[in-house]
């Protein structure tokens, strides 16, 4: 085919290769999410592994996707090229998503003990880990085309990311309802495959239409890739060495304490090199800015933490204690995992434009807190839950409008927090270390799974308890009303030494 440039193609007012990108992301998203939302469904009702297990697994995997793009974007920046590196892991995904097809033998318990299809298991950790590495290739290098589809001051630059990001939540909100529905009436490959199926079509939108990306995205150092070493190009090395590391990460998905031990580690060398840096090379201004974005970061490892118990406690929530029957219809529990793509979707741009008229009434909040108003709006989520376990009775089900409502508040908390942290991260880091910055601030979301792992273990079901409807639904409602009470109480905090963290921004809001 041909792959020559075709130079300033508009479509709708943008460059052409704004819209191959979406298509991209909006499949690369379908695939990741569709196959995100069967996972703890899979793991406790076909492999019976426990809440707990499920759990750490889960936590230990999406720790994983979060921290390895810091490397993949280093491999794109200095080596690949953007282009490349896409193409590279969207295939590793391909494979990762096509090899969790692979049901194996459905574990079967005999006297309380539990026997499984170990095979079947290891093509599972494998397929995880080549996702892993897949996104880690994949995930800010695809983001980083579209900056470089736009001139720096092109005004148009904002709402491109703006159509950017709704391909993700459109490729969300479809796998929640695809994906879910095949695993649960066909059979878990079903749901798998389809989530392979959508990667397969965005790698085929992303390679045909390469022509359309003005040729952005290159490698910027083609020489140190095309040279050879000990007869084979660094390039192919790269490949190589990352499908190797896939077999590492294999073994890292398997072992959570490994995990737990190289955050702990990472993260205190990153606070360590944050404090060296800052005293060793910068100016007062510029010293308590990177304090402030420091403090800031910290936050939203709660933020998170909290949060993504939508793939995790509240997965399961959904399962066993909310009333599924709606007008007669049973719903899928793990369909309300689309909520959030669904509500971001429709309220994106309100929040967008409420932000511009608030600025204009020079009443704008400052990035802190919007942080503390984020972690209030998780905590008040948490909030409506222990309402309505507690309004529908020790042993009623609740209503499924309640955890629409908690949805509903979690959305407008990642709308006061997300967007917001990743401009706030280029503004506040000095100009020499601000792709680490970032590397930090995925770091952090990375611990944040982590722990959110941590956390939903408190409100585990034994398996011998899962019949215990009354049991199960109480450590629930008292899990979320902790949790409740802990993002209230640290938006409180935030709120507190907001003025603190003002002064220490200088200026940049």
């Amino acid at each position: 085919m041909n792959n020559a440039p075709i130079k300033h193609k508009q479509l709708f007012g943008h460059p052409a290769g704004l819209y191959v990108l979406f298509i991209t992301e909006m499949w690369e998203r379908f695939s990741f999410y569709g196959m995100k939302a069967l996972l703890l469904f899979y793991l406790t009702r076909y492999h019976l592994f426990t809440d707990s297990d499920g759990y750490l697994l889960l936590g230990s995997y999406a720790a994983l996707v979060y921290a390895m793009p810091v490397l993949g974007g280093y491999i794109a920046d200095n080596y690949l090229g953007f282009r490349k590196a896409i193409v590279f892991g969207a295939v590793l995904l391909v494979l990762g998503h096509l090899g969790m097809a692979y049901e194996g033998h459905q574990a079967t318990m005999v006297d309380g003990v539990v026997t499984r299809d170990s095979m079947a298991l290891q093509v599972f950790y494998f397929s995880l880990a080549l996702i892993v590495m897949g996104v880690g290739f994949l995930k800010s290098n695809i983001s980083s085309i579209v900056g470089e589809l736009y001139h720096e001051n092109d005004p148009r630059r904002d709402s491109g990311f703006t159509i950017f990001y709704m391909g993700i939540n459109v490729g969300a909100l479809l796998a929640t309802i695809i994906c879910v529905y095949l695993g649960e009436e066909f059979g878990w490959g079903y749901g798998f495959g389809a989530a392979g199926i959508g990667m397969v079509l965005g790698l085929l939108v992303f390679i045909f239409g390469k022509p359309y990306l003005e040729g952005k995205g290159e490698s910027i150092n083609p020489d140190i890739i095309n040279a050879k070493k000990y007869g084979i190009k660094v390039e192919h090395w790269i490949y190589i060495l990352s499908i190797l590391g896939a077999f590492v990460v294999w073994q890292m998905v398997q072992s959570h304490s490994v995990v737990q031990t190289i955050l702990m580690v990472a993260g205190a060398a990153s606070l360590s090199y944050i404090i060296y840096y800052a005293i060793k090379f910068l100016d007062k201004v510029a010293r308590e800015r990177l304090l402030a974005l420091t403090i800031l970061i910290l936050f939203t490892i709660v933020f998170w933490a909290l949060y993504e118990q939508a793939y995790m406690s509240l997965n399961l929530f959904a399962e066993r204690i909310i009333d599924l029957n709606v007008f007669g219809y049973e719903l899928k529990p793990g369909w309300f995992l689309g909520l959030n793509a669904f509500f971001i979707i429709t309220l994106a741009i309100p929040f967008a434009r409420l932000w511009v008229w608030l600025d204009k009434k020079k009443l704008n909040p400052s990035t802190s807190y919007k942080f503390a108003y984020a972690l209030i709006l998780v905590g008040l989520g948490f909030g409506a839950l222990v309402l309505g376990g507690k309004l529908s009775g020790e042993a009623g089900k609740v209503a499924y409008y309640w955890l629409a409502l908690a949805y509903l508040l979690h959305t407008c908390g990642e709308l006061s927090l997300s967007p917001i942290g990743l401009s706030v991260v280029t503004k506040l880091s000095p100009a020499k270390i601000v792709g680490f910055m970032m590397g930090v601030w995925f770091l952090a979301t990375a611990s944040s799974e982590f722990i959110a792992a941590k956390i939903a273990d408190m409100a585990s079901v034994d398996h011998l308890d899962q019949g215990n409807f009354i049991l199960a639904k109480a450590g629930y409602i008292n899990l979320y009303e902790y949790l409740f009470y802990a993002g209230i109480a640290c938006g409180l905090v935030l709120i507190f030494v907001t003025p603190f963290i003002k002064k220490l921004m200088h200026g940049i809001k």
